[in-house]
């Protein structure tokens, strides 16, 4: 039984059986997923040893699911190889140097296909930041503190972003001081919520953000 579990993400038939027939022999297992969704989905339930990702996908892009594996940090020790035939489609999104992936361009022959999987093996040892949990609420009950997390946002990995910008962060939000009764559960609920929207806005203006930036690019070519 193979003791390695390669995931191979790729939307084209051609590119997974590819990859699947230029491994060399060896005890390990390739899984295949047609879209991002699926794929994502091999990555939570199965135990893998290296993670191949195109980056255009259907159901879920390969930048979606790049953004989930690096918000958990056991999924981000996974070695990965970030696939793609236009380069620039990752630029835009994760600036250059890749520390902590490795980027294989298409097409690709069997040379540089193992030598993109050692470079991400390589890549995936190094030492990264600890992801830090933001936007907590202290409440004080029966002269206790209480933590609650209100927020599952992460401190992301850095250069996950072409330009600088300053966009607003949930960390931000200011959270009234709870009254000396303490803070009730259903109040906390509503903050989540209130939380939760306000960080659907800020994903949905860096969404436009990055659609500008890409239109002025093409205009200044």
């Amino acid at each position: 039984m193979a003791s390695n579990k390669i995931l191979v993400i790729d939307d084209t038939t051609v590119v997974r059986v590819k990859v699947r027939e230029m491994l060399p022999p060896g005890n390990f297992e390739v899984l295949e997923a047609k879209d991002g969704l699926e794929g994502l989905n091999f990555i939570l339930q199965e135990k893998l040893s290296l993670i191949m990702l195109d980056f255009l996908l259907p159901k879920m892009s390969g930048w979606e699911v790049f953004q989930k594996v690096q918000a958990d940090p056991e999924l981000r020790k996974i070695p990965l190889v970030i696939m793609s035939g236009r380069k620039e489609e990752v630029t835009e999104k994760i600036t250059e140097p890749f520390e902590y992936f490795e980027f294989l361009g298409k097409p690709f022959d069997q040379k540089q296909l193992i030598s993109a999987i050692k470079l991400a093996m390589t890549k995936a040892k190094q030492p990264r930041p600890e992801l830090v949990a933001v936007g907590a609420v202290a409440a004080v009950k029966n002269g206790t503190v209480v933590t609650s997390s209100v927020a599952a946002a992460t401190v992301a990995a850095p250069s996950v972003a072409n330009v600088a910008v300053a966009t607003p962060s949930v960390a931000n939000v200011a959270v009234a001081t709870p009254s000396a009764g303490g803070v009730s559960d259903a109040e906390i609920n509503a903050l989540n919520e209130k939380i939760a929207k306000m960080q659907a806005e800020i994903d949905g203006l860096k969404k436009q953000l990055t659609q500008v930036v890409t239109f002025i690019k093409q205009k200044i070519k």
